[in-house]
């Protein structure tokens, strides 16, 4: 009998196994069928991912607007707190991409077209005031010099023409947002936002269901750290951003700077990237100073762009962020470069609140260890 079973066994483990590579084979016989089939599914699914994303970042001033409707004397009012709080934002939305797309957008487009059309005539004056200067100077490095020769032999216009530079960015604009996919991610976001109370319960129920009680907790704790920390900071940086881009802005136009307006966007965008961000931004607006306008209005646009990034940090930034992350700037700079390293501008961007999780975790597992072998010894 023993024997029979045995065999039993072994046929229906050899079975499985034959089943399970003619599976693996047939797979990989019609691997692009499966990954076309795969990335059709991820094309149906993005418009709710990009809906979820929209309704995160909503969540905290729709909150706020509610809260305020509720404290309105008219009742029903009050009754629809939750659906006015969502109009009101939407509303706020619209009247900004409006405000965006009419009067910002275009004088920033503007500021980049000139700059493209005459970054050929840029680069010459560059290269013969670099000429210009001493032998003896720092500047004129073997280094530097290997490097300038190297971009002397390349032609600039071939590889930054507008018309191309507009192909990519239409065929962008095209491929992110389809009339479609754009309204059933705000329809999406609007349902996520009117009913967050309950999908928060059902997915905190689901978890308490599948998980022990302490891995449950454990969960429950670090997703409300992570989301505060990644809300607080994206939130924050991007109210910050806005801020600095339209001082900058307004105070280089006053200085008479060339490309005024597409320099203050780039140092609002890049003053997102904590410590690197800035730093990067404002030598780019340096050397475009520099050329279009000469070393007197360079120094002059660098002390005002510094005491204005001063009063940022001290007073601005404060407000707005409010609690800092409490993260070492030496921690910042690492998380940032290997960010960049591995996923770009967006990498930079979210590297610092992603580090400042990861610090909670390994600080909480030190003190953890820490406190069984004190248990232990005791």
């Amino acid at each position: 009998m023993k024997d029979i079973k045995n065999h039993g066994r072994k046929w229906i483990y050899w079975f499985s196994l034959g089943v399970a590579i003619i599976l693996v084979y047939k797979a990989l016989d019609n691997f692009s069928d499966i990954m076309g089939a795969f990335k059709t599914f991820l094309d149906i699914i993005t418009p709710f991912f990009a809906g979820i994303f929209i309704a995160y970042l909503l969540y905290l001033p729709c909150r706020k607007i509610e809260e305020a409707y509720k404290k309105s004397k008219v009742k029903w009012i009050g009754k629809k707190s939750r659906g006015f709080s969502i109009l009101t934002v939407y509303f706020v939305i619209l009247l900004l991409l409006v405000i965006l797309i009419n009067f910002i957008l275009p004088v920033v487009f503007e500021s980049v077209v000139d700059l493209i059309n005459n970054i050929q005539n840029y680069y010459e004056i560059a290269i013969n005031r670099y000429n210009s200067l001493p032998d003896d100077s720092v500047l004129k490095s073997d280094i530097v010099n290997e490097a300038i020769n190297i971009i002397q032999n390349l032609d600039i216009k071939q590889y930054i023409q507008i018309d191309k530079i507009m192909e990519y960015i239409m065929n962008a604009i095209n491929a992110v947002t389809s009339l479609f996919n754009v309204f059933v991610a705000v329809i999406v976001s609007i349902y996520v936002l009117a009913e967050k109370e309950q999908i928060l319960a059902f997915l905190k129920r689901f978890a308490e269901a599948v998980f022990k009680e302490k891995t449950y907790k454990n969960i429950d704790k670090y997703f409300n750290n992570s989301n505060e920390i990644f809300f607080k900071f994206i939130a924050s940086q991007f109210l910050d951003a806005i801020v600095v881009g339209v001082l900058v802005t307004i105070a280089m136009s006053i200085m008479k700077i060339k490309y005024a307006p597409f320099l203050g966007f780039l140092i609002g965008l890049f003053n997102m990237i904590p410590y690197v961000g800035a730093i990067i931004a404002v030598g780019i607006s340096a050397i475009l100073t520099l050329i279009t306008g000469g070393l007197s209005q360079t120094l002059w646009m660098l002390i005002v762009v510094i005491i204005l990034q001063q009063i940022d940090a001290n007073i601005i930034n404060p407000k707005i962020v409010g609690q800092s992350l409490k993260i070492s700037p030496l921690l910042v700079i690492f998380a940032v470069t290997i960010g960049g390293a591995y996923f770009g501008i967006l990498g930079m961007f979210l590297a610092v609140p992603a580090i400042a999780v990861v610090r909670i975790l390994i600080e909480d597992y030190v003190d953890y260890k820490i406190a069984i072998r004190k248990k232990i010894e005791k």
